[in-house]
């Protein structure tokens, strides 16, 4: 049995983790073997997040006052965090994908960006575009459009060269 200074740090950490973590989904883990709670782990690693088995009611007491204090006052049953200060859509894609291939791993609610999210919003979460593949879209549409830009100024600059090339040879203008 933990002693109430080892509850009290347990508390602690957990309301630290909840403070700094833009993302958090809670989840059940009910029926996991050990194989599977390790490849679970090794996948969120791998999405840039953590995660922990929390009791209910330290889950509670470590979010009074927080924003995230409405996803994790009434739990019941079995309960797991993920949470990341990274990606919070490549948490939820590798949660989703862990979820399809495991049935006995569930959600249970998510708190993203300051909101509360259910579990239809986690899947949507989910089907968004990374933040790579997002900032890769902006830099091609924005690439693109200069070198738009490059190619009609280079043609007004050929054009231009080409009338006072026509124009010089039809002595318009005085050579010189």
């Amino acid at each position: 049995m933990k002693s109430k200074d080892q509850k009290r740090k347990e508390l602690e950490a957990l309301r630290q983790e909840l403070e700094k973590s833009p993302a958090i989904f809670v989840t059940g883990y009910e029926k996991m073997t050990v194989h599977q709670d390790y490849e679970l782990r090794k996948t969120i690693r791998q999405a840039g997040g953590d995660y922990s088995v929390i009791k209910n009611n330290i889950a509670a007491k470590a979010s009074e006052n927080l924003p995230s204090s409405n996803v994790l006052n009434d739990l019941k049953g079995m309960t797991s965090m993920a949470f990341t200060t990274a990606d919070p859509v490549a948490l939820a894609k590798a949660l989703t994908t862990y979820a399809k291939a495991n049935p006995s791993f569930t959600f249970k609610a998510g708190f993203v960006e300051g909101r509360a999210i259910d579990i239809t919003s986690i899947q949507d979460l989910a089907n968004m575009p990374s933040k790579e593949e997002l900032i890769a879209k902006v830099m091609f549409l924005v690439n693109s459009s200069a070198q738009r830009l490059a190619i009609s100024l280079n043609g007004v600059v050929r054009n231009l060269a080409v009338a006072l090339n026509e124009a010089v040879k039809e002595e318009k203008f005085p050579q010189g």
